[in-house]
């Protein structure tokens, strides 16, 4: 029976040296695919951005204006099709987009 139960341990063993050889293959492989990836292209530096509540009304507020000022020109678009009219539309739209926000966002006034 000893010699059975020291057969399996046996195997057991090897089976687990053998795994922690395939993991440190597969790890040494990752490492040098990190290696040779980072002098091919080194990684973009990420800008952290601002995760106040400040900030995420902010966010939200020019994803607001950004919505509104593409579906007025979608309809504008939408409704004359003249390339003149749509020029002057967008021209306004970014003279008055600026207005709009000071008068809807600020809150001192």
């Amino acid at each position: 029976m000893s010699k059975e139960r020291a057969r399996r341990r046996a195997l057991r063993e090897a089976e687990r040296a053998e795994a922690m050889r395939r993991n440190e293959e597969r790890q040494a492989r990752a490492a040098r695919r990190r290696v040779l990836l980072s002098r091919i292209a080194p990684r973009p530096v990420r800008f952290a951005r601002q995760g106040g509540v400040l900030a995420r009304r902010h966010r939200i507020q020019n994803v607001i204006v950004l919505g509104v000022f593409l579906v007025v020109q979608l309809v504008v678009w939408l409704i004359w099709r003249t390339p003149a009219i749509s020029f002057g539309v967008l021209v306004f739209s970014v003279l008055f987009v600026p207005v709009v926000v000071t008068l809807a966002f600020n809150r001192r006034i």
